[in-house]
């Protein structure tokens, strides 16, 4: 056993895409900090003002605020080059492929969504959080799948991993849409300037990578400016960086690798440090069965796997899609249930949804459980279950 195991925990940790282990234990860091005696510094350093000034124009943030506005805008950049490699020609290149992913994701979005909305519909206030539990977290389901090996057919990676990233681009697009604040059309207009810009760079030939991370920069601080969230310019600039090879090279997938490791070993870890720390001591018996609690719970823990199953099967026995290669129904349960982790996204989103800090630990406490109980019932699915044959090694 301790033969079988150990190759699998390393190869989770090997390469950028795995950053889950961190990942998970930045977010164990930053429970112990917020739970022992230099809790007051831990809230001191994340509250730490930083930034530029020239003239009228400052951007200030705590440094909280730096790793969430700033930082993630790295890591909606990585999502939006893998969403468009993906498109181009990965597993979302056609219609037929992309097609049960796409149900998988749409119902594992709509499902949780409307549990959350069952429960808070009273409290128009609570309801801003529906979004919440619709996001599952590629680095975790993807890092639980690794450790489990070859238990786990090559199909069944790919459908998971097709099916977060569509879950990732419908997180973007509901950010983008339903966490928008007052509008400054100026900032707004010199930001879609700033992007034509980079279009044309690319229409021009120009493959330099250091040309279009400039332009994100720009791009960033006139969203920031404008009302829309930042980060979003990540995945608007994305779509703007080369396709084509050049001496050998696409551009846009240099750039890629190039973020992959950053993004996994620094900002993802340091957005779980600063986001993750929740104070038990805060929580009550109330504020667990609240509606933002329960729905979120129920929301990832049971919402996500019905979406996700439900949606395939019915398409599937509608034949408006076929179920992928190496993919059983069991196989499918347990990517389902998996999807249930919601942790990076979710969090996000509550930071945007929520401004009060006891909402706030009502969301910690609430994808904390849910992702946990996701990955324990995902595993024993997928791993005590009948083999399945892996045609990838």
């Amino acid at each position: 056993m301790r033969g079988a195991i150990f190759p699998r925990l390393k190869a989770a940790f090997a390469g950028g895409a795995a950053g889950g282990p961190v990942l998970i234990a930045a977010a164990i860091a930053a429970l112990a900090l917020a739970n022992s005696p230099v809790a007051p510094l831990y809230d001191a350093v994340l509250a730490l003002p930083f930034g530029v000034s020239a003239g009228s124009l400052a951007f200030v943030l705590p440094l909280g605020g730096w790793v969430n506005d700033g930082l993630m805008a790295l890591f909606f950049l990585l999502v939006g080059l893998e969403i468009r490699r993906e498109l181009v020609d990965g597993q979302l290149a056609s219609l037929p492929r992309a097609a049960a992913p796409a149900m998988a994701a749409a119902g594992g979005m709509l499902v949780p969504a409307l549990i959350y909305a069952a429960f808070a519909w009273r409290d128009p206030a609570a309801l801003r959080g529906w979004a919440i539990p619709v996001a599952t977290d590629i680095a975790f389901s993807l890092t639980v799948l690794r450790v489990l090996g070859r238990l786990v057919p090559a199909g069944l990676r790919v459908f998971l991993t097709a099916l977060a990233i569509l879950d990732d681009l419908a997180a973007i697009v509901i950010i983008a849409v339903f966490y928008t604040v007052q509008l400054d059309p100026a900032a707004l207009a010199a930001g879609g300037a700033v992007w034509l810009g980079l279009a044309v760079l690319n229409r021009a030939g120009v493959r330099a990578l250091g040309a279009y991370m400039m332009g994100f920069v720009l791009l960033w601080a006139c969203l920031a400016r404008s009302g829309v969230h930042p980060t979003l310019a990540g995945m608007a600039v994305a779509f703007v960086v080369p396709m084509r090879e050049h001496d050998g090279e696409v551009p846009a997938h240099a750039l890629e690798r190039l973020l992959l490791n950053w993004v996994a070993y620094a900002v993802l870890p340091l957005f779980a440090l600063a986001n993750a720390g929740l104070r038990l001591q805060a929580l009550s018996w109330t504020m667990l069965t609240g509606p933002v609690a329960l729905g979120i719970f129920l929301g990832l823990l049971l919402g996500k796997p019905l979406g996700v199953f439900g949606a395939t099967w019915l398409g599937v026995k509608a034949r408006l899609v076929h179920l992928p290669a190496q993919l059983s129904w069991r196989g499918l349960a347990g990517a389902a249930v998996l999807c249930g982790i919601g942790f990076t996204v979710s969090l996000f989103i509550g930071h945007l949804a929520f401004a009060v800090v006891a909402r706030q630990a009502e969301v910690k406490a609430a994808v904390f459980a849910a992702s946990l109980l996701s990955a324990l019932a995902g595993v024993a699915i997928l791993a005590l279950g009948p083999r399945q044959k892996s045609q990838d090694g």
